[in-house]
């Protein structure tokens, strides 16, 4: 008689023991709800159509199936034919997927090859002449690859879409739907979404066969952790509140609208004594790479970004998410808050709000399915203390200098 295996192990699901080993070395021993309901049906071959929201574990969700089917496909790689492909919309959703890959891949005796715009495409053309087991790429430089014959996808065995809604915010889906023409029919699909409108709907009906849906958490579901603050104030009094909240300890994520003004705040925030660091699609590569790498190992606590980090940039232990400028709809406002309260931790997001804006926040976080804590504000309030506890550490402008990564010199 066939011995039952729990199905609350990363082994009861069927995931080999090299993978489980080195998930239980990096302390993951449970899988999260969306790995426990999807991973059954991946690992069968089945084409996976998985929602969930932001920090709810959909990487692992995709990467345990692709490595564990690819290991035991009899099919070899071939120069310019990778087996298996992620798409990902952002070069730092890419490298991260990367980063949770590359060990386990290792351990499967597989390789694998980034792939985005921004850097130099010799290596990663070099790397395809090689052969490679799996690709993680953006859709727009691996595209121009296919277009120029250094890459082929027919070999392509498993497809994975992560993100596949930001995509679609970004315009991808034309490019997205000519990459998956060019994948055998035959072969296994999955797509992970935070949510599943129009534009993700498409490709499921022209690409999917049968999908099984998983869904956890409405996209509409606040994390349960997450504290949502709003706080009205008087536009000069905005950068003063700013100051005060990221010079408390802890890690902080501030969310502006535009490039120019992540650029700008960043600025006032380090020469006001504030270490911090951009994220904006205007850094080249480099400068984007160690930004955050300043952030994440914490020479910078303060990161000044725009969208382009609301998805796919998992730094533990951000303490505070702020809005310092309102997001436009409430899948924005969603996605950048859950920068914070991720893997079961709490945290605390704060919108700045002018007179204004009051009527925008309050109709958006009714969409987001949020009701926060409204406080008219102004400088030295003791709200603040309490939203970004701690003694506050404004550092001497020459020191956060020498903290700042060096600039690239342009040639």
């Amino acid at each position: 008689m066939a011995v039952s295996r729990p199905i609350d192990t990363f082994t009861g699901l069927g995931v080999p023991g090299p993978l489980s080993k080195l998930l239980a070395a990096g302390g993951i021993t449970t899988p999260t709800p969306i790995q426990a309901r999807t991973l059954p049906d991946a690992m069968a071959g089945r084409d996976v159509l998985g929602r969930g929201q932001t920090g709810s574990g959909k990487t692992y969700a995709f990467l345990l199936p692709l490595l564990t089917r690819l290991a035991s496909s009899p099919s070899k790689k071939q120069p310019k034919r990778p087996r298996a492909l992620i798409l990902a919309p952002t070069r730092e959703l890419a490298t991260q997927i990367e980063a949770a890959l590359l060990p386990l891949a290792q351990a499967m005796r597989l390789n694998t090859l980034t792939i985005f715009g921004g850097v130099g495409a010799r290596p990663q053309i070099e790397g395809l002449r090689r052969g490679v087991d799996i690709v993680v790429a953006c859709p727009g430089r691996l595209y121009e690859h296919v277009e120029s014959g250094h890459a082929y996808l027919d070999a392509i065995e498993i497809t994975v879409l992560d993100e596949a809604d930001h995509m679609a915010d970004l315009g991808f889906l034309p490019v997205v739907r000519r990459l998956l023409e060019r994948t055998p029919r035959t072969g296994q699909r999955m797509l992970f979404s935070a949510t599943l409108d129009a534009g993700v709907d498409v490709l499921v009906r022209q690409f999917m066969r049968k999908p099984v849906t998983h869904s956890v958490d409405s996209v509409l579901s606040p994390v349960t952790k997450m504290e949502h603050h709003v706080l009205h104030l008087r536009r000069e009094d905005r950068l003063s509140v700013l100051i005060d909240l990221t010079s408390a300890p802890g890690r902080t994520v501030v969310f502006t609208r535009t490039k120019h003004g992540a650029k700008k705040l960043a600025r006032q925030l380090n020469s006001s004594g504030v270490p911090a660091v951009e994220l904006h699609g205007n850094l080249a590569q480099n400068a984007r790479n160690r930004n955050l790498q300043a952030f994440t190992e914490g020479t910078s606590k303060t990161l000044v970004a725009t969208d382009i980090a609301a998805r796919g940039i998992h730094v533990d232990d951000v303490a505070l998410v702020i809005h310092a400028d309102p997001p436009v709809e409430h899948k924005a406002y969603l996605h950048r808050s859950g920068r914070t309260a991720r893997a079961g931790a709490s945290g605390t997001v704060v919108t700045i709000t002018t007179d204004e804006q009051v009527k925008d926040v309050r109709d958006m976080t009714r969409k987001a399915g949020v009701t926060p804590t409204m406080t008219q504000v102004r400088p030295g309030d003791a709200i603040l203390a309490t939203l970004a506890p701690g003694v506050r550490n404004l550092v001497p402008v020459a020191a956060v200098q020498r903290t700042q990564a060096p600039r690239t010199r342009r040639r």
